[in-house]
């Protein structure tokens, strides 16, 4: 049915007439839309034509923002890759799942694992009778039990590390760690070539099943080292005449990565299955200033808890389901796409979870307040020494702890958004940020006393 579907579909049927098909066909069944989650790593917030850079060109990502909603207020879970990733999978803050920092193979430099007793997005997927898959990076760790193959995605072929330190041998410490399921592969390319290919090589599967798919394709792009093929180098710079030779190779790498975006989105539309997919573009952090990336006028970048650090571009898209050229002014956060897609998805959650359902808000185009409070974390080593630091955000207010060692400062993110004017003069404010943030960590650390505590 799914396929005869996808053909209905890609010879342009009206609506109405597809709707009428399926309720005579499937007794008013819902079918239930396919999922691909867009995740990049390390973009900037500034360094997407569409959120108004300048000297870079990304039509492909441009046209997601234009086809579907954007979210205006959108952050990651983290100013780093690992606990952010965490968060999208289980719906939780990365802290209560074990995954705080980043998780190395390094033993003293890595910064969590994740809990095994998490309840993944691909766990609850599968149960529903999707097909999930991840292509891309992992991040969320190197052996087993927290491979992707055993937290849930049916279909690995990606890579279980973090940061590659070359785009074409695609080692990281002299080790290949390219698996294709629980096997060793080795491919042959730019990664961001390789991870498109994948992709598209998995839709044209899954276009000829009756099961709906799910798939994070999770590209290691933009993320150093900034290594672009040099034909997309050489254009930016011939193109581009008064730019430096470090934001030359970022803003090359960024359009390279349009490029492979673009080339999925056309696979979709080619295969029948772009109408009844939901598309999900995002960051797992902000863009990393030493590699030039561009935050707009947003302060700091990668690592800070500022909003260059953690405020990221995001979309969804649902072709005819989701208003084109739509604004969300909620504030979001990416743990709260576990459960927007999975109502989305027609699937209830029976366990806890912080995330909220995004859904109510697509296409509303007034604001929102927002009064949950929404918990920022990282934990480091080496200048951090193994602590943690924080950032709260409640409807205006936003509270901000940049390291360990510093003092936390309260900012008004709205009528501030630089966050360069603390507002010493709100002691209320501070002081319930500080305290609401004090519950959490203890819930995050909680051990056997507080557990039997009445």
């Amino acid at each position: 049915m799914r396929k005869l579907i996808n053909n209905i579909i890609g010879k342009n049927i009206s609506i109405v007439v597809l709707f009428s098909i399926l309720t005579i066909g499937l007794n008013a069944q819902v079918i239930q839309p396919n999922i691909v989650f867009i995740l990049v790593d390390d973009l900037g917030y500034g360094d997407l034509s569409v959120n108004g850079g300048t000297d870079i060109k990304t039509p492909n990502i441009d046209q997601l923002f234009k086809s579907g909603v954007t979210f205006n207020n959108f952050y990651s879970n983290s100013t780093v890759c690992s606990p952010t990733r965490a968060s999208l999978i289980t719906g939780r803050y990365p802290d209560l799942v074990g995954v705080p920092g980043v998780i190395r193979g390094v033993k003293d430099q890595s910064w969590g694992y994740l809990r095994e007793d998490a309840i993944t997005l691909p766990d609850i997927l599968n149960k529903a009778g999707y097909e999930t898959a991840l292509i891309g990076k992992w991040h969320l760790g190197l052996e087993g039990p927290n491979t992707p193959n055993e937290r849930g995605f049916k279909f690995f072929h990606g890579f279980l590390g973090g940061m590659m330190h070359d785009y074409y041998n695609h080692l990281q410490h002299g080790n290949n760690y390219m698996r294709k399921n629980d096997s060793v592969v080795t491919a042959k390319g730019h990664a961001t070539d390789v991870f498109s290919d994948w992709a598209i090589d998995y839709i044209n599967v899954q276009k000829n099943t009756d099961s709906p798919f799910f798939m994070l394709l999770a590209y290691n792009a933009p993320h150093y080292p900034i290594q672009p093929p040099k034909e997309w180098y050489e254009k930016v710079k011939n193109r581009e005449k008064d730019i430096s030779d470090k934001r030359a190779k970022n803003v090359a790498l960024v359009e390279h990565l349009d490029d492979g975006i673009g080339r999925v989105i056309k696979a979709l539309k080619a295969s029948g299955q772009y109408e009844n997919t939901i598309i999900v573009f995002s960051s797992d952090n902000g863009g990393h200033l030493p590699s030039e990336a561009s935050n707009g006028n947003l302060r700091g970048g990668k690592i800070d808890m500022y909003e260059g650090g953690i405020k990221v571009p995001t979309c969804m898209v649902w072709n005819n389901r989701i208003e084109s050229n739509s604004t969300s002014n909620v504030i979001g956060v990416t743990m709260d796409f576990y459960a927007t897609l999975t109502y989305l998805a027609g699937i209830e959650i029976n366990h806890e979870v912080d995330a909220i359902n995004l859904r109510p808000d697509i296409g509303d185009k007034t604001i929102k307040k927002d009064d949950r409070t929404i918990y920022f974390v990282r934990r480091a080593g080496y200048k951090y020494s193994g602590l943690c630091y924080y950032a709260v955000r409640k409807g205006d207010y936003k509270l901000v702890q940049n390291s360990p060692f510093e003092e936390f400062q309260l900012f008004n993110i709205v009528e501030d958004p630089l966050e360069t004017i603390p507002l010493d003069d709100n002691p209320k404010e501070f002081h319930n940020l500080r305290y609401q943030l004090s519950q959490h960590i203890r819930k995050a650390g909680a051990i056997p006393w507080q557990k039997k505590e009445k």
